[in-house]
Order: structure tokens, then sequence, then C-alpha cells
């Protein structure tokens, strides 16, 4: 059996049904390309956003979202910020959030805030909460000083007189957008305010200045400028609570009187010890002046008889110095009878 293909009447010498199938196969990609791409067309071209069919098609190959990029170019258009379709794109592929990008775009736009996309970008890319960011300029933030979650519940700080203040602060800051990229954030501006918190209750003259007028310890640190390089605006800086702590003064006193007590002790105690060895030094010495002198007596016999024997010292002359010395005997023991020693070192 044969199969006699019909000879097309449309172009002669195709077959009929080669033109009916690949007529078949364009229609169905276009009804493929209509499924998957022309609701987003439609929608965007109803928008007044119009995203042509082959840069969604290109965005399927590029392995960007259409619907993420078709919603965002939608939303831009609609709120006045109309941005286009490839900084949408390069957006997504650089892995950031297009979507609250656009929605920080808009809400700066209704706020005045000079916001470019290219700003908004830099700050998601850069890890920041660019809606959060737009919100804060709009809406002033208030920060705890010191921050409570990192276990600290006040400043403490010494006035002039010694007295300690327990103080804590509360810093109202506005984000400021041209500076959130390399400005520092929230734990600059708390180290900041407490330094300065601390600097000036300690130039007060005394504890009750401050608690008379607390609002002018915040004044002070307010004209310092803390919020330079930082990405805030410091809006205010008010005193929440101010507590009296202990008198710091008068412990360091107390403190320092009994460390000048001990240095004293140690220096008396060294003395001491001096007198000590210089008592046993003394000691030592006299008995050695007491052995030369009785070296000195052991050679008066010798010399004598050495004078008698060389016709120096005469025979009355040796009894005239016995006599001598047996007055000079007889006076000592009269001066210090026996035991009297004994009963001075008992006395």
């Amino acid at each position: 059996m044969q199969l006699a293909f019909v000879q097309s009447d449309i172009i002669p010498g195709i077959p009929n049904g080669v033109i009916f199938g690949i007529g078949a196969l364009f229609a169905l990609m276009i009804l493929f390309v209509f499924f998957k791409w022309g609701f987003l067309w439609i929608r965007a071209k109803m928008a007044g956003a119009g995203v042509s069919m082959f840069d969604l098609i290109g965005m399927s190959l590029r392995k960007v979202n259409p619907y993420v990029i078709v919603e965002a170019r939608i939303m831009s258009t609609k709120g006045g910020v109309a941005v286009e379709t490839n900084k949408l794109e390069a957006q997504y592929l650089a892995g950031g959030h297009v979507i609250p990008v656009v929605q920080a775009l808009i809400a700066a736009s209704k706020a005045s805030i000079v916001l470019s996309f290219e700003q908004a970008a830099g700050i998601d890319l850069a890890g920041r909460d660019v809606k959060e960011a737009v919100r804060t300029s709009v809406l002033p933030k208030v920060i705890d000083c010191p921050d409570p979650r990192k276990g600290r519940e006040t400043l403490d700080a010494v006035a002039g007189d010694g007295i300690q203040l327990k103080v804590k602060a509360r810093v109202t800051v506005r984000m400021n957008i041209q500076k959130i990229i390399g400005g520092a954030m929230e734990e600059t501006v708390i180290a900041r305010v407490g330094e300065g918190i601390v600097s000036s209750i300690g130039s007060t003259a005394s504890y009750k200045e401050v608690l008379a007028n607390p609002d002018h310890i915040s004044k002070q640190v307010l004209n310092k400028g803390l919020d330079a390089n930082t990405a805030f605006e410091i809006v205010s800086i008010d005193i929440a609570d101010v507590d009296v702590g202990d008198n710091i003064g008068a412990r360091l006193r107390v403190d320092q009187a009994e460390a000048d007590m001990k240095a004293y002790q140690a220096e008396a105690e060294k003395r001491r010890a001096l007198a000590l060895a210089r008592e046993a030094e003394m000691r030592a010495l006299d008995q050695e002046n007491r052995a030369k002198v009785t070296l000195a007596e052991a050679e008066v016999p010798l010399a004598m008889a050495t004078a008698l024997r060389e016709g120096k010292l005469g025979v009355m002359d040796l009894y005239g110095l016995r006599n001598l010395q047996a007055d000079t005997d007889m006076r000592k023991s009269i001066a210090h009878p026996p035991g009297s020693e004994e009963k001075g070192k008992k006395g």
C-alpha cells in the first residue's frame, strides 16, 4: 500500500500536511510564549510600564525572575520614580532586593528626600535595610543610652565633689541617607553620647548642679557634634533619669588613707629593723673593743717584766703600781657590789 501526499495548493511542491504541521508548531510556540509571558506583558502595558516581550524572554534566559522585575517596574512607574528595566535587572543579578529598593525610592520621593536609584541600590547591596533607612529619616528613632541589651542599665559618672550619679539618657536620631554608606551605626552613637555625658558630669563642681539642671548636661553633649562620620543626625539628647550613687570621693580618700597608713607602717618597720641591726652591730663592736682591751691588759705584765729586767722600772715602782691597782679594784667593788648587775638586768 502506498501513501500518496496531496500536493499543496498554497506552496507548490510542498505537501499540505507539512505546511499544516509547521503552522501548528508555530501556533503552539505562540501560545506557549503568550501563556508564559503574555499576561506579564499585558499587565505592564496596561500599567504604562511597558516591558517588551523580547525583554521578558531575555530575563528568563538570564536567570532573572520576570515577575519581580515587572512588579518593580509597575510600582516605580505608578509611584512617579520610573526605573529602567536594565537597572532593575542589574540589581537583581547583583543579589539585591529589588522590591524594597523601589519602595524606598517611592517613600523618599513622597517625603521630599533626595535619593537616587544608585544610592538606594548601594545601600541595599551594602547590607543595610534601605526601607528602614528612609523610614528613620522621616520618623526619628529613639536609642537608649546605655544599651540595656549590653547588660548595663545606667551610666555611672562622678561629679567634682566625688558623688556618683547613675544616669539614663535617650537619644533621638534621624537617619542621614547621604552618609549611611561608610557611616558608623548605633553602637558608635551610644558610645559617644555616653562618653560625653560622663565627661560633662565630671566637669561639674557638685552633683547638686546636675540634679537641679539635667538639661544643661544634655545641651553640652549635643553641642559636641557627636554625630560626625555617623549614619545618623542627632536630633536631641534627653536625660531620662538621674540617681545618686555612692560617695566615691570619700571612699577614695579612705582607701588612700589606708594605703598611706600601710606605707608609714612599712617605713616604721623598716626603720625599726635598721635600728635593731645597728644595735646588734654596736654590740659586736663593743665586744670587739673589749677583746682589744683584754689583749692590751694581757701585755702589761709582760711589759713590766721586760722593764724590770732592763732596769727601767724599780721594785718600789712595781709595788706602787700594785697598790694603785688594788685601790682601784676596791673602789670598783664598793661602787658595784656583787649581784648588782643581775638585779639591774632583772629590774
